[in-house]
């Protein structure tokens, strides 16, 4: 005589759980990279703002360097 198992609803509940702790899982992760990946955007923006001030501003940054320098060395 063959003994069978019978896999009753509780069994079903914990598939169910254990398929939607994936997909939690693996959403988490493509959050995580979509962040990094709005951080990396913005920091390079913040750096080409920069460099662009620098350049507009050459005179003026110029001067205060010298100025810092000149400070510097006095002392």
């Amino acid at each position: 005589m063959e003994k069978r198992v019978l896999h009753g609803f509780g069994s079903k509940v914990a598939c169910g759980a254990s398929r939607g702790l994936r997909r939690m899982r693996s959403l988490a992760q493509e959050e995580s990279g979509q962040g990094t990946t709005e951080y990396a955007i913005l920091v390079g923006v913040l750096v080409v703002i920069a460099i662009l001030a620098i350049i507009a501003f050459r005179d003026k940054v110029s001067e205060l360097w010298n100025a810092i320098s000149s400070g510097i060395n006095s002392l």
